[in-house]
């Protein structure tokens, strides 16, 4: 669920259990659970292979279709006909192709025994990727992500995922999607804000404490971890009083870990780019009125295949030049009103505490892969002249001299952190890297009260790859101990206490994760854990946050 819509299956370890409800742990006569919340009764499940206790479909918004297309999400209708059983796969929200239904506001969630009696444990949820234009957060039993929990039982968290919007369904964006009363921008992000706000009121019904949630997401869904992080009306806005600094319009999470947070271009709603994707859709769906309200009244009518078919080409017509795929956050004046560069340089961010990381090859993923060829593929081969082509697309409002600034710091050949290039191919993923995924995790990182940074670089250490020893459990974490217990581990207690180290449960000769303020990240090798010094990387980013303004990001 965090890579990309691929579902995994995990192993549980046997565990006591407990049944709870709403207000006692007391079990149904078919010995299921029921959870009581203000809009229904919700059955959940036991699985005593894994004692493991489960909801896997829970409502949190009404459907999408229809007068709800492109809008923020509204409020789950009431469960009035018996208990609801959430034992059930649910369905994606619609994909490129023809996968998934604008039925899909659903989450489901995970967690080891509880009863009232204990005390209330920290929440994780966790957005999945898939490059803002598809994934899925339904599960199968055991669900994924088990591994970070499972490496210690010291730490005990409820795990939640929560399906949103991606494609043209959740960024569609424009002037008319701005101005109309019942469409909004980010309507993908709106939805995972609405899962935040469900866990605010009903996780305590769980044994969920939600004071103490943390957001997590791989790719997209790191990206989608620094949109709620730096988006606005939850920013931490400090004041002084006698009883100290206090917060408001913030509450919703405290802790963030970004997992190779895929960050693309963050143009204005309104900007060129997005007013002519918003007249594509329009054209091609046969939408295109004089009047305003009849163009989004169409919009909202149109057969979902026909949006997908329009979509599908629009996704990736900016692959391999400015862009990896088309849709994606957009700045607004509501929720996102800043880009992450400026909020970086300036303002405050939703988290107290973030943990990021970012994979050594993982830019080589995204671009064009004639770049490993002498005769070349997509009209781009390994040449010098065919790096330049491609750079003067991927950074179209640049100057000469600014391109050329690119090129001082990427040169022909060089060494940045755990890497040495000599060929276009890496050069290009360097490049990539830096701007939509390194970087990115650096600044979240060094933006917050308190941050750290972790490198993984074992081989390929391509996008992903490091979810060997975090997503599913395999043979990989059990050969390869040290590293999962020093990596997963430190996932682990990040999540359980928002620092990396307090339950490290590797010994003590194993170095432990490094505050980012010391100039120091975490490194996952082959052969073990490091710290090493973040310098090249500071110089590189500080770079792209000086260009910022003509990315954008």
């Amino acid at each position: 669920m965090y890579l990309h819509s691929q579902q995994y299956t995990l192993l549980f370890s046997v565990l006591n259990f407990c049944i709870l409800t709403h207000t006692s742990p007391l079990p149904s006569n078919n010995g299921s659970l029921i959870a009581t919340l203000d809009y229904g009764s919700f059955r959940g499940a036991y699985s005593p292979t894994y004692n493991l206790t489960y909801f896997r479909k829970i409502p949190f918004g009404a459907s999408t279709a229809g007068r709800n297309r492109f809008r923020a999400p509204q409020p789950p209708l009431p469960i009035k006909n018996g208990t609801y059983n959430t034992d059930q796969a649910f369905e994606m929200c619609p994909q490129r192709t023809v996968n998934g239904s604008e039925d899909c506001l659903y989450l489901g969630l995970y967690s080891r025994p509880w009863t009232p009696q204990q005390p209330l444990r920290p929440v994780l949820l966790t957005f999945y990727g898939g490059g803002f234009v598809q994934g899925s957060a339904t599960f199968s039993i055991p669900p994924s992500g088990f591994p970070v929990l499972n490496v210690s039982q010291t730490n005990d968290y409820v795990i939640v995922y929560s399906n949103y919007r991606t494609n043209v369904f959740g960024f569609l964006s424009g002037k008319k999607i701005k101005e109309h009363p019942e469409t909004d921008l980010n309507a993908g992000l709106l939805d995972q804000r609405a899962a935040l706000e469900w866990i605010q009121k009903n996780i305590h019904v769980f044994g969920g404490d939600r004071g103490n949630v943390t957001i997590w997401g791989q790719s997209a869904g790191g990206g989608s971890v620094v949109a709620q992080t730096i988006a606005a009306g939850r920013r931490r806005k400090k004041n002084s009083s006698s009883e100290g600094e206090k917060t408001e319009g913030a509450g919703l999470f405290s802790k963030a870990l970004a997992s190779s947070p895929f960050w693309p271009r963050t143009y204005r709603y309104d900007s060129v780019e997005n007013e002519a994707l918003y007249e594509k859709v329009v054209a091609r769906v046969g939408c295109k009125r004089e009047e305003e309200g009849d163009e989004i009244a169409c919009l909202k009518g149109v057969d979902v295949q026909k949006l997908r078919d329009v979509n599908l080409p629009l996704t990736t017509s900016q692959q391999y030049t400015t862009s990896t795929f088309t849709w994606g956050p957009v700045i607004e004046d509501d929720f996102l009103s800043a880009p992450l560069s400026e909020v970086v340089r300036g303002d405050d961010i939703n988290a107290e505490v973030v943990m990021a990381s970012y994979n050594l090859h993982e830019g080589e993923n995204f671009v064009p892969p004639g770049f490993l060829q002498a005769n070349g593929e997509g009209e781009f081969n390994s040449s010098v002249a065919s790096f330049e082509s491609w750079l003067e697309g991927f950074l179209p409002n640049f100057s000469e001299g600014d391109l050329n600034r690119v090129k001082e710091q990427y040169p022909v050949t060089g060494t940045a952190e755990e890497i040495s290039w000599n060929s276009t191919y890496e050069r290009a993923g360097l490049v990539y890297r830096d701007l939509v995924l390194a970087c990115p995790a650096y600044w979240i990182s060094s933006k917050a009260e308190k941050g750290w940074l972790v490198e993984y670089t074992i081989g390929p250490a391509k996008h992903a790859s490091d979810t060997i020893y975090w997503n599913t459990l395999n043979p990989v974490q059990e050969t390869d101990s040290l590293t999962y217990h020093a990596y997963a581990g430190a996932m682990a207690s990040f999540i359980q206490t928002g620092d990396p180290n307090i339950h490290k449960i590797t010994n003590s000769s194993v170095v432990g994760v490094p505050v980012l303020k010391e100039g120091k990240q975490f490194v996952v090798r082959s052969n073990g854990v490091i710290n090493e010094s973040i310098s090249l990387l500071e110089r590189r980013c500080a770079f792209w946050m000086s260009v910022a303004g003509k990315v954008p990001i």
